[in-house]
């Protein structure tokens, strides 16, 4: 194990009683025998940067879970309840509820913001979207408003095994499910079809470094108007 996941693993028997605090941190720290400036080497912006750590390995665990599973049986709405099921598994709910303190301070906001579309991307890419076009940045916007609005039903559920969770979340998922197919209708008008140009010039310049540059909406893969087991 690095020195990073120790000083992780440390800090985070803390965070419940201190928050993703410098507190938090230096006492983590101690425990690992590093010094203080050693403990910024491994996180230059210290609690923020940990946080990240945090969500990160979520991910991380979700994805290992998903790729695991057994999805023959799924639908396509079965998979994407399943990803975000395995990812709020992966999760400690007191350090999300103090993640959810920190990042709503509005200087550590974007990175949170950045944390949840960066998870809803992750999910995306498991389930093997190929969109460049507009719908890359649509759809990684409705899942990350689900996942969101799904954690936080998550965070306040008190029901056995969290089933009053994974009924909110299938709802929430067919809500995607429908915008999906209306944005298949609309594409398959000429008027709405034009419409939609000028706004993607604008969002193919702030599309994530490394990303593909998008290319006509006839040619993507999208998700089915009807589900079928896969």
């Amino acid at each position: 194990m690095t020195d990073h996941d120790k000083l992780l693993d440390a800090t985070l028997t803390h965070v419940p009683f201190d928050g993703w605090s410098q507190a938090a941190m230096d006492m983590g720290a101690a425990e690992c025998g590093l010094d203080p400036v050693q403990a910024r080497a491994l996180f230059p912006r210290g609690p923020v940067d940990m946080a990240l750590a945090y969500h990160r390995r979520g991910d991380e665990a979700m994805a290992a879970g998903f790729i695991a599973a057994d999805k023959s049986a799924l639908r396509y709405s079965g998979k994407v309840a399943l990803a975000v099921r395995l990812r709020l598994e992966a999760a400690d709910k007191e350090l999300v509820r103090r993640g959810m303190t920190l990042f709503s301070l509005p200087v550590h906001s974007a990175d949170g913001a950045k944390a949840v579309w960066n998870t809803a991307d992750r999910i995306w890419t498991l389930l093997g979207d190929t969109s460049r076009d507009v719908n890359w940045y649509t759809k990684r916007a409705t899942l990350s408003a689900v996942y969101g609005s799904t954690v936080l039903y998550w965070l306040g559920d008190g029901s056995a095994d969290h089933a009053g969770t994974w009924e909110f979340l299938d709802r929430r998922i067919e809500n995607v499910l429908q915008f999906e197919r209306f944005k298949g209708r609309m594409r398959e008008n000429p008027l709405a079809s034009a419409l939609l140009a000028g706004p993607q010039m604008i969002l193919d310049q702030i599309r994530a470094p490394g990303t593909p540059p998008s290319k006509p909406s006839p040619g993507t893969q999208d998700t089915p108007d009807k589900e079928t087991p896969e």
